[in-house]
């Protein structure tokens, strides 16, 4: 017996690092699961295949998650093809780093869509599904710098510290109704993003943290499955830091 069996999960921009490590542990715990991303392409139908190798229902869907009618589209889609919804993870996200005086007005608009105003649109959609269900679990992907803040990522910093507000109102919304919203704010992670920093980089950022060496994208989906499942029926509004130890 695994730990979400029966469950649907939506992972958004799972096609790759942490939202394919989140999915890729649900599914080992017995969750079918939809994933979404920008384009379906080889990457993302190979992500498709390891999933149902496990033994579940998966599908990818093309959706660009910042739009909002483009986002109901898909959750009605997603519903008639797995007939539920227990879990959302709200995970797509992109970087466009610079200083505040040198950051363009579409700098700060892209991050600040699809980071932000894309759960408000996954949430929007999924609620009223869950609300019949009377249950649910709703996951946003912060950040440490949402909650601590960082210097030229004021865009990726706003949008992160938003998804842990979101996250915390959601909770007091809908709690009476039987679901839950928490946050992930993950700390230095090792993926492909990560990767392209240099080994100097990467040093330094090893000093500040007690634990000395970034985490995997499995650490994530630990706490991401711990939040989606019974095991953490009493747990909303939290902010769960991933981080080694970086900001205590």
């Amino acid at each position: 017996m695994g730990l979400l069996d029966g469950k649907t999960a939506i992972v958004t921009g799972a096609a790759r690092g942490i939202g394919k490590a989140i999915a890729l542990k649900f599914a080992a715990e017995g969750a079918n699961i939809a994933f979404t991303d920008l384009v379906i392409d080889e990457n993302a139908e190979n992500t498709a295949k390891e999933l149902e190798a496990m033994g579940v229902k998966a599908k990818g869907y093309a959706s660009n998650a910042a739009n909002f009618e483009d986002t109901a589209k898909v959750v009605e889609e997603i519903h008639k093809d797995f007939g539920r919804i227990d879990i959302l993870v709200n995970n797509a996200g992109i970087t466009r780093d610079g200083l505040m005086m040198r950051m363009s007005e579409q700098q700060w608009d892209m991050v600040i869509n699809v980071n932000l105003k894309s759960a408000f649109n996954f949430i929007h959609a999924c609620t009223p599904i869950m609300m019949r269900q009377k249950a649910g679990s709703i996951i946003n992907m912060a950040s440490v710098v949402g909650v601590h803040g960082n210097a030229g990522q004021a865009n990726y910093a706003a949008s992160k510290a938003g998804m842990i507000a979101l996250a915390k109102s959601i909770a007091q919304e809908l709690g009476s109704r039987g679901i839950r919203a928490n946050a992930i704010a993950p700390g230095f992670i090792l993926t492909d993003m990560t990767a392209a920093l240099s080994d100097e980089v990467r040093a330094e950022w090893a000093k500040k943290i007690p634990l000395r060496r970034g985490g995997t994208p499995e650490d994530v989906a630990n706490i991401a499955t711990f939040l989606a499942s019974d095991m953490s029926s009493y747990v909303s509004g939290q902010v769960i830091q991933v981080d080694g130890g970086m900001n205590m």
